[in-house]
């Protein structure tokens, strides 16, 4: 298993990324875009009634704390994988049974709207995603753990 003190060895480890210049940069919280039909009593979506969801939604410690640790999983996954082509990842769909291929930043981002507001916004799919150039977290796990293993092997 990969542990905090590994994620050190990798550049852009927790939710902030690096620049060219190797400096951390901060990624913006994304809010949600308005409404195109505020207001408007024309609005296609009073069809389907109150959707409200609630907002600022309380997370559980246990909750935050898995969430954390997957946006510091999912910023070393990508500095390893990126590189070698990888966009991003797939996700298998228990609801509709469908891939859903998610670029990083896409990913970070919904992470973190979860983080922040106790929910994920919706987005938009991926427009023909290549599935060669996506790969399922535990994937990322293990090649994670691979790299690590290795690192150690060379060190010894």
């Amino acid at each position: 298993m990969v542990s905090r003190a590994d994620y050190q060895r990798f550049p852009g480890h927790g939710s902030a990324g690096l620049d060219a210049t190797g400096t951390v940069r901060v990624v913006p919280h994304d809010p949600l875009p308005p409404d195109p039909f505020a207001g408007d009593p024309e609005d296609p979506s009073m069809a389907l009634g109150d959707q409200e969801f609630e907002q600022d939604q309380q997370l559980g410690d246990e909750e935050r704390a898995e969430l954390l640790s997957d946006l510091a999983d999912l910023a070393v996954y990508q500095a390893l994988l990126e590189p070698r082509g990888i966009r991003g990842i797939v996700v298998d769909c228990s609801d509709c049974g469908e891939p859903h291929y998610h670029d990083w930043e896409l990913l970070r981002s919904s992470l973190e709207q979860l983080l922040n507001d106790g929910r994920m916004r919706p987005h938009e799919p991926a427009y023909e995603p290549n599935p060669g150039h996506y790969v399922s977290w535990e994937y990322c796990r293990g090649f994670a753990d691979g790299v690590i293993e290795t690192e150690d092997q060379r060190s010894r």
